[in-house]
């Protein structure tokens, strides 16, 4: 039996990036807009660093009627952001922090140092190649959760290392990650650069995500190069680091008339509800977002098989796996789905019906909600 809700809900403010809307701050979206609001009063925050930032993240927030704050505070680490969510934490009676990245986990324990406001933070992932600046921030971000009131990882290969850590076994909580199916199921427009391509017989295939090493996509393009004489278009909708590489590269490989580089786009789901395929080369993930997305899209999905992307799909059933950076079975893989439109429609529905059971944001939120009222 569900208990009654509290007097007053649980005010939990929620420490995002101000950049892009990816797969961590969609995460955030997913689930504020989901909480019982009777029980948890959510508020979504962010940090901009520098000037010229629109933080989408509040932006979004505001547009489903959640309550943001953007705190200014210029430069890589400015310790008057620590002074002004301190003071908003304060003014606020904010009773749960919950935090998202390494450079969030450091600014709210400081600023929730000492007072009765509890800590919570999510790991969304973690980089697999990486320069040594990016290890030492990793590495400090593992070292700050001993400190902090909970920790709950989106996956188990997220929370098993972090089982070995002292003293913070007690405060680890797995919580699946989950999907929003009804943002997905009501988005019913298919972008018209996806229509035109249909138009012409073309065999869609679709990345959606970050543009940075570890996604992969020069796996991709390699194994597109083995089936140029097919009639395939690739759409890149994200941006990032490697967004300039990549289109090199495909310059280089003689494939930049097929690839088309949407750059970042706030319609993603017009491009993802288009696509035949969707492709997720990763070398390392936790439970993509992206890739539940496509599942619960019933677009039929192609990735590397990987902790993260082998818990959502079963070979054959709901979708296909290849070994990570194999790009020669990876465009076996691409033929098979090109040339069996039944096998490609079944898996679609199976893996939906997956998501649905297993990976929806209802029963994810559940779990939260559970845990903010386990520490308020």
């Amino acid at each position: 039996m569900t208990p009654p809700p509290p007097a007053r809900p649980i005010k939990v403010l929620h420490l995002g990036s101000p950049g892009p809307l990816y797969g961590a701050e969609r995460w955030i979206l997913a689930l504020v807009r989901h909480l019982d609001p009777a029980r948890i009063y959510s508020i979504v925050a962010a940090v901009k660093d520098e000037p010229g930032l629109e933080v989408p993240l509040c932006h979004e927030a505001e547009r489903y009627g959640i309550e943001t704050h953007i705190f200014e505070a210029y430069g890589r680490f400015n310790f008057s952001a620590v002074r002004q969510l301190r003071k908003f934490i304060s003014e606020h009676h904010i009773q749960i922090l919950h935090t998202h990245f390494y450079k969030t986990d450091l600014l709210g324990l400081l600023a929730t140092w000492r007072t009765k406001c509890k800590i919570i933070s999510t790991p969304h992932g973690w980089s697999k190649h990486m320069d040594f600046k990016l290890w030492c921030y990793e590495m400090l971000d593992r070292g700050l959760f001993t400190l902090m009131d909970g920790v709950a990882p989106l996956s188990e290969e997220l929370c098993l290392p972090l089982i070995k850590l002292p003293g913070l076994a007690s405060k680890l909580h797995f919580i699946k990650n989950g999907v929003d199916v009804t943002e997905i199921d009501h988005a019913i427009e298919i972008h018209p650069d996806i229509l035109k391509w249909k138009a012409t017989g073309a065999f869609v295939i679709g990345y959606i995500g970050q543009l940075i090493s570890r996604k992969g996509l020069d796996v991709l393009f390699s194994a597109l190069t083995r089936i140029s004489q097919l009639d395939w278009r690739l759409f890149i909708v994200g941006d990032g680091e490697a967004k300039a590489p990549l289109e090199a590269l495909a310059q280089e490989m003689s494939i930049a008339d097929k690839v088309i580089f949407t750059g970042f786009s706030s319609d993603r789901l017009a491009y993802l509800k288009g696509l035949d395929i969707f492709a997720l080369p990763s070398r390392l993930e936790g439970i993509p977002r992206c890739l539940m997305e496509a599942m619960a899209a019933g677009v039929p999905v192609i990735a590397s098989d990987i902790p993260g992307c082998n818990d959502l799909i079963k070979p054959g059933e709901t979708g296909f796996l290849f070994p990570p950076g194999n790009h020669v079975l990876l465009a076996d893989a691409i033929v098979e789905m090109y040339q069996n439109t039944p096998l490609r429609e079944a898996m679609a529905r199976k893996a939906r019906d997956l998501i649905n059971e297993q990976f929806s944001a209802k029963r994810m939120v559940q779990e939260y909600q559970w845990l903010y009222e386990m520490f308020k």
